[in-house]
């Protein structure tokens, strides 16, 4: 069996204190990584520097590879899978290292659209799109590429992400979205040892998503994956509710391990700029505006009027300036309304995800 092609894509942002590390433990991967990709977004801390010195000890042969098969995973094909890998691996005198590439723009372009530029730059798969700030065991990829090869409909897919500061807790175990079209990172703050169950999920976490090329391919819009005018936050959950709509499935394994800093997110939202508020604001209308079915419309209105009557009402009170995020989304409304109408043809089209229908929003 012929072994997939994975590259990593990792966008920094002033990411100098942890950009090492998490190459670190990509290069400690026991599946053989084609590529790695860095898209520096203008950082100003030295997090370009940083990944040229460590690029510097890869073409010095530091790199390495670390073989640990899959286990306790008993499925024939993902079986196979693994002992191509290990023969693979094994027949090799020296793992060959992967190709880093360093892409340094002029400035801040976003994390939606800095990705699209290491996606557009690759061929390989797979796509891991992997934050700075995370690290991961050495089978991460290798159990999230093998449940992949083993159902060709599974386009997404994620391990179970604990906190730095305290692994005994949980970061995310995936996507859920409610009735209010609010979504969430499954299991964050709960103890790790309630989430060994894998599985079936909504959509994964922008953090550490493995993402399949033939799902990229299938669910962009206009040549872009992650919707560019996003800019970042919620581009992640905007792409599990496009894919879901064209009947891809999204998969959590439990067994698939990383380590999440999330320092931005246990901040508290007093401690966010009012730049990121206005961002994560308006992203959600955005992204309800392009994937909500006509049909379903009015249900989702209904559900969502208490939680946006509560929500605009401390922002009016508490945060005004929240409400100036629309003028973002008018602006980009002829693009959101093109965006729309192709996602909800497409999807009639194929008539793909009309058994999902009444399962995309939890309770």
């Amino acid at each position: 069996m012929k072994l997939k092609t994975v590259s990593v894509h990792i966008v920094t942002y002033n990411s100098a204190d942890d950009i090492a590390d998490c190459l670190s433990a990509v290069l400690s991967q026991d599946y053989p990584v084609k590529k790695i990709v860095v898209v520096d977004n203008a950082s100003t801390d030295g997090s370009a520097e940083t990944v040229r010195a460590f690029y510097h000890e890869l073409t010095q042969g530091s790199a390495r590879m670390l073989i640990d098969p899959l286990h306790s995973v008993d499925e024939a094909v993902i079986s196979s899978y693994n002992a191509a890998l290990a023969n693979y691996v094994g027949s090799l005198e020296s793992p060959p290292s992967p190709t880093l590439v360093l892409l340094e723009n002029e400035h801040n372009t976003g994390f939606a659209p800095a990705h699209n530029q290491a996606i557009a730059g690759t061929t390989t798969d797979y796509v891991l799109v992997l934050n700075p700030d995370l690290t991961l065991a050495p089978d991460y990829i290798s159990r999230l590429v093998a449940r992949m090869e083993a159902d060709s409909r599974i386009g997404s897919a994620t391990g179970k992400l604990l906190l730095k500061a305290d692994h005994s807790l949980v970061d995310s175990t995936g996507l859920r979205m409610n009735k209010a079209r609010r979504a969430f990172d499954r299991g964050a703050g709960e103890p790790a040892d309630q989430w060994n169950e894998s599985g079936e999920v909504f959509g994964v976490s922008g953090a550490a998503a493995m993402y399949a090329r033939r799902m990229i391919e299938d669910i962009s819009v206009e040549g872009e994956f992650f919707d560019a005018d996003f800019f970042a936050y919620k581009e992640d959950v905007d792409v599990a509710w496009r894919a879901e709509l064209f009947g891809w499935k999204a998969y959590y394994d439990a067994e698939a391990i990383g380590y999440h800093e999330r320092g931005w997110k246990t901040s508290g939202r007093s401690g966010k700029a009012m730049f990121i508020k206005r961002i994560s604001y308006i992203n959600r209308y955005k992204m309800i505006y392009k994937n909500e079915p006509s049909r379903t419309l009015l249900l989702t209105l209904l559900n969502s009027l208490p939680y946006e009557i509560a929500a605009h009402g401390y922002s009016l009170l508490k945060e005004p300036k929240l409400i100036g995020a629309w003028s973002s989304f008018f602006s980009q409304r002829s693009a959101l309304k093109r965006k729309r109408r192709y996602i909800q043809e497409e999807a009639k089209r194929q008539g793909r995800g009309a058994e999902k229908e009444n399962s995309r929003a939890e309770s």
